[in-house]
């Protein structure tokens, strides 16, 4: 890189600009966020009898923006203290001061006008070799800076975020004309290792890459929908996870962009485009433009495609009926090709299994998919150099599990093709060529190694070395050992990774049997282990659905025998004379969480939810998590006579509660995570990051943590926990079989019986975590609550 990025600005303190800021100051960098000066007081500053001069009321936009980041669902915020790294100010008082910064992006309305006319007066700020950027969704970025200096020029480029900035994947990174290709190429690795984001480069054309593709494919969906007399939720099921894209389908998605948005990003290639043709596929059909004029934009207006409205039997949502412009109850959607797709796995598969049906759903999936391949096919260098940029860029930005071209290998490219041609479609040449050599798809995997068609020839698709991949070392026969449960899997340098791979990477006896083997292997053959896996999420816990099956069989030896496993499984990996690293990623709960607990270090991705979430089942954490959290409140007070009890409440608060952190630095501030664990914001890093930290311990000389007692609050730490739930339960807050819960949990927590200050072992700890986990196992009401947890996955408060 050229130069550190350490301090940024962003302009324009909307949702977008906000959520930029915020998740720059998620990743440690300050910035300022300047916007206009307001133009009329709000009665509260004619109240304190401000006037438009006041500081105060100058910097009111960006202030009022910064506030609400606190405030808003999902939180653009890893941490709500993250948001003093943001300074509010104005552009007539502060615009100077981008002379200060390594990067500022502008985020203003989108009007090209208005986007120069502030470029210009950037410029008269601006430190040359400073990054300057645009967040347009769509217009030309050579366009915006034709009157700018070149020097200017060299430094500007497009950075497109997605809506919201933080959970959003995707940056597209679009240089102008004359962009300087180093400033281009460290942008890229910025927004990857700093950022945390998937970054595709795109060209300078109208929407760029995924608004392109996706717009058009929303626009062709009502097309086809108003042509055929679809209803909204037939739409929605067809176009939804049946066909790899996500719940929110065409029209739920629709209501949450907002249909004034969406209307603004069709039209800007409505205007920008010559082909007819193409234009007219871009052309807003009539409904849209009336539910805009009505007022009907989605989920910020309260109604769009769908509305909540409140019946005699509660809340219910309602769907517009497009001929009539009446919202009425959803029909029940189901077909044979649905149904096909529902039962087949993965989003291959199931795209397969709905086009393939021949019902009139499975048509309508058609009709749309085989019109967005084409027209994906036909943008193959006029908006990106490469078809893997394409298919990356919707599955980042659009979040659909397979891109167009991926989409088209999986329902048969060949067979596609024909089927198209015979229905009087055009294919663009490139791809009948392709086809004529004798090729039957666009990607192909060789021992782990991806290739995909690139002027006509496969090409290897470049990974940088800080993505490894688990499915691609697997096809490299790396798997050292496994079981149905867990893998032991090579990464090379002499660092092992446990895999879990069992459903929802619940943690039964496979995994912990596969983790004790691991040890002896890692012990003899390797520097270190990691544990990460690249499932939708890292663990959701236990596999309550056999302990559920154990105690109504009044199977207690069984019950008492796999706890015993777990609780010395986690022992061990703590004693381990060798370095043992974490790496957990996304929804960590319950015993996910006690699997991270003993490593000498967790990496975390910062979007790991995670959290000892026992109590929702009844139960407490029994493999480990409360002895953990007492020995860190022994450790953290550490003088003999220094009180427990502060930070003792705390944790049961935290356990009591079953509090999920929100992300990774929420996980510390809980206490889940220590001072010396890591956050990264990449999550496609976690593997590679958690295995230089293997190596760096083993090379300074690790030695494994010593066996050492805990000094515990005893029964009168246990009298101060128990009484705090007791007045819970007395107000209401809580039922009787949650104060039984709270009881044993404050028991195990403090101690037992003993005297405040007394030091016990691990293993006494250990031994009091068994005997109330055994002793809830027995309560019909814990079983009530995994019953529902099994058949509802929500936690029962009974």
């Amino acid at each position: 890189m050229n130069k550190s990025i350490r301090k940024a600005a962003v302009i324009g303190s909307g949702i977008m600009g906000s959520g930029i800021a915020a998740h720059l100051a998620n990743v440690g960098i300050p910035c300022l966020l300047l916007d206009r000066l307001p133009k009329e007081l709000t009665d509260d500053e004619v109240t304190k009898g401000y006037t438009l001069e006041h500081p105060t009321v100058r910097n009111r936009l960006a202030v009022e923006a910064i506030g609400k980041l606190s405030k808003n669902m999902p939180s653009p915020l890893y941490d709500v203290a993250f948001a003093d790294r943001i300074t509010p100010g104005n552009l007539e008082d502060d615009l100077s001061r981008i002379s200060e910064v390594d990067w500022v992006i502008e985020v203003v309305v989108e009007n090209l006008q208005v986007k120069k006319e502030l470029l210009s007066k950037v410029e008269r700020y601006w430190k040359p070799g400073t990054i300057v950027s645009s967040n347009t969704s769509g217009i030309s970025i050579q366009e915006m800076v034709a009157d700018c200096s070149e020097p200017f020029q060299k430094c500007f480029l497009g950075t497109h975020f997605f809506n919201p900035p933080r959970y959003m994947k995707l940056l597209e990174i679009i240089p102008g004309t004359k962009t300087d290709p180093e400033i281009v190429q460290q942008m890229k690795i910025f927004g990857e290792n700093v950022l945390g984001k998937g970054v595709v480069l795109a060209k300078d054309t109208p929407n760029f890459i995924a608004n392109r593709i996706g717009t058009y494919g929303l626009l062709i969906t009502l097309q086809e929908m108003l042509k055929k007399g679809f209803t909204v939720e037939e739409v929605d099921a067809v176009t939804g996870p049946a066909m790899g894209r996500p719940k929110s389908a065409t029209f739920r998605t629709l209501d949450l962009v907002g249909l004034d948005t969406f209307i603004h990003v069709a039209d800007n290639v409505y205007v920008n485009i010559a082909d007819e043709m193409e234009r007219e596929a871009f052309a807003v059909p009539d409904a849209l433009t009336n539910m805009v004029a009505k007022g009907w934009l989605g989920e910020k207006s309260g109604q769009g495609f769908y509305v909540k409205r409140k019946g005699a039997n509660g809340s219910e949502i309602l769907s517009l009926d497009l001929s009539s412009m009446a919202y009425s109850p959803q029909k029940k959607v189901t077909s044979g090709s649905l149904e096909a797709a529902k039962l087949a796995k993965g989003a291959r598969g199931k795209t397969k299994a709905l086009i393939a049906a021949g019902d009139h759903y499975s048509e309508l999936a058609w009709n749309i998919l085989k019109q967005v391949l084409i027209y994906s096919a036909e943008k193959v260098g006029e908006i990106a150099n490469s078809i893997h940029e394409i298919d990356e860029a919707m599955k980042w930005g659009f979040n659909w599990e397979l891109g167009p071209f991926e989409t088209w290998d999986a329902i048969g490219l060949v067979r596609s093709v024909e089927r198209m041609e015979k229905e009087g479609l055009t294919v663009p040449t490139w791809v009948k060529e392709w086809i004529a050599q004798g090729n039957e798809s666009f990607y192909k995997k060789e021992k782990g190694t991806l290739f995909v068609v690139s002027e006509q020839s496969y090409k290897q698709v470049e990974q940088p070395p800080e993505i490894i991949s688990l499915s691609n070392l697997k096809e490299q026969n790396k798997i050292v050992k496994g079981n149905d449960g867990a893998s032991l899997i090579d990464l090379g340098d002499g660092v092992a990774c446990l895999e879990f791979h069992s459903p929802n990477n619940a943690i039964g006896a496979d995994i912990l049997t596969m983790i004790q083997q691991s040890l002896v292997e890692v012990r003899s053959n390797f520097e270190g282990m990691i544990i990460a896996n690249q499932g939708r999420n890292f663990c959701v816990g236990a596999n309550i659905m056999l302990l559920l099956m154990e105690a109504q069989d009044e199977e207690w030896d069984e019950i008492d025998g796999i706890i015993r496993l777990f609780q010395n499984t986690m022992y061990k990996v703590k004693r381990f004379e060798k370095p043992v690293v974490a790496a957990p990623h996304r929804m960590t709960l319950g015993g996910g969480v006690e699997a991270c607990m003993p490593a000498d270090q967790v990496i975390a991705s910062a979007e790991t939810y995670y959290g000892l979430v026992e109590v929702g089942v009844g139960l407490i954490p029994a493999g480990g998590g409360c002895k953990e959290l007492a020995m860190r409140v022994s450790q953290r007070v550490g003088h003999p006579e220094a009180d427990l009890q502060p930070y003792m409440n705390q944790v049961f608060e935290t356990v009591g509660m079953a509090k999920v952190s929100t992300s990774g630095h929420d996980a510390q501030k809980l206490g889940y995570l220590r001072p010396t664990d890591r956050i990264i914001a990449n999550q496609d890093h976690l593997i590679y990051e958690a295995k230089q930290a293997v190596l760096r311990m083993s090379r300074a000389g690790y030695e494994p943590i010593p066996e050492e007692k805990i000094r515990v609050a005893g029964s009168e730490g246990k009298a101060v926990l128990q009484l705090g739930a007791i007045g819970m339960r007395e107000s209401g807050y809580i039922s009787d079989h949650d104060l039984l819960i709270a009881k044993k949990l404050a028991h195990v927590l403090a101690g037992g019986d003993v005297p405040a200050g007394t030091l016990v072992t691990e293993q006494y700890m250990l031994d009091l975590e068994r005997e109330a986990f055994l002793s809830l196992c027995g309560e019909a009401k814990t079983q009530q609550r995994m019953q529902h947890m099994l058949t509802t996955g929500k936690a029962l408060r009974n």
